[in-house]
């Protein structure tokens, strides 16, 4: 569930009523004592603590700023950097990031892009290693590996990959490259991430031609196909932001769509972490509360109906778990 500008009071409720994570949004500066009001929001935990997430991937995507220290686009950590030095720099800035009280970072991007962005049209652009596969797979698992060693969970994303897509899933619709040009080329890095022993893997919201119309959070192909047979994945699967508009474009309610993402295979979906204007409304407080409660009902409606198995919910909170114990002993 998103939080807006660091304000980790409101989401008590949804914690205290067992949401598995928080995801820090917003251009706010972050208070000075967040690790002290994540520790506190933590205690009131159904269970578990929740997974608190942010968004470190470099360059214009850092929302830890003040906290944290610089890091560059990923490209330009490519262009500039050896691969010792981006792990040893991601290893440096997971140690900030724990000590602020964050230990989920929805990073490194894998994509395979060389364009310019990112932008409307291209999520990527600068956001990419690089646009040769290679490359591209050798600094993302060192970043990886480097939050990691720093004590960070990594998410790796946007699995299988948004190189080429000519437009931005918040935006609206997007395919990817073709099926083929996927196994040969998009899905190198995420090989390479998945041996290096990658926790977790963000999907994107695009389509794939050749496999699939549905955006790949909805889709049973890629992500139980895809991911967990032909790559023989293992871990955690988050969904990129459901309220994205190419996932609006398919379905209109937020409840349905993470009904149909779980029943794909997702582990842990998130929502409002768009930030266009017209989704300012939906990150205030009393409507994401109002939106956790509705998503929760649906999900066991569903639960209850067939549509959505217990035996999948059973296999997600098995994979939402053990992320959190790796959480935890870092």
């Amino acid at each position: 569930m998103p939080v807006r500008d660091f304000d980790v009071a409101g989401a008590t409720t949804e914690v205290s009523e067992g949401a598995g994570g928080v995801l820090f949004l917003g251009n706010a500066t972050p208070p000075q004592d967040l690790a002290a009001r994540i520790h506190s929001l933590g205690g009131r935990a159904l269970g578990p603590r929740p997974l608190v997430m942010g968004d470190e991937e470099g360059g214009g995507v850092q929302r830890l700023a003040g906290l944290v220290g610089p890091i560059p686009w990923a490209r330009t950590m490519a262009q500039t950097m050896s691969v010792a030095q981006t792990r040893a720099l991601a290893q440096a800035r997971a140690r900030q990031m724990v000590a602020a009280g964050v230990r989920t970072d929805l990073a490194p991007v894998l994509d395979v892009d060389g364009r310019q962005g990112p932008s409307s049209t291209n999520a990527d652009g600068y956001r990419s290693f690089s646009p040769d596969p290679s490359t591209a797979a050798a600094y993302g698992t060192a970043f990886m590996s480097g939050l990691r060693a720093g004590g960070v969970l990594p998410v790796v994303k946007h699995f299988p990959g948004l190189g080429g897509a000519q437009q931005n899933t918040d935006v609206g619709p997007a395919t990817t490259n073709s099926l083929a040009t996927l196994r040969v080329r998009d899905l190198a890095p995420f090989r390479a991430a998945i041996a290096a022993g990658a926790p977790a893997v963000m999907t994107s919201n695009a389509s794939v031609p050749g496999l699939t119309p549905l955006p790949s959070s909805l889709s049973h192909a890629v992500i139980e196909g895809l991911l967990r047979h032909e790559l023989g994945f293992r871990g955690l699967v988050i969904t990129d932001s459901l309220s994205a508009g190419a996932v609006r474009a398919v379905t209109s309610s937020l409840a349905d769509a993470t009904v149909r993402s779980l029943a794909a295979g997702a582990d842990l979906v998130l929502f409002g972490s768009t930030l266009t204007p017209a989704d300012e409304v939906a990150l205030q407080a009393s409507h994401v509360l109002a939106t956790y409660r509705s998503v929760v009902a649906s999900i066991v409606a569903a639960t209850r109906s067939g549509r959505l198995p217990s035996s999948r919910l059973d296999a997600a909170v098995v994979h939402v778990l053990t992320a959190k114990e790796y959480d935890a002993c870092r």
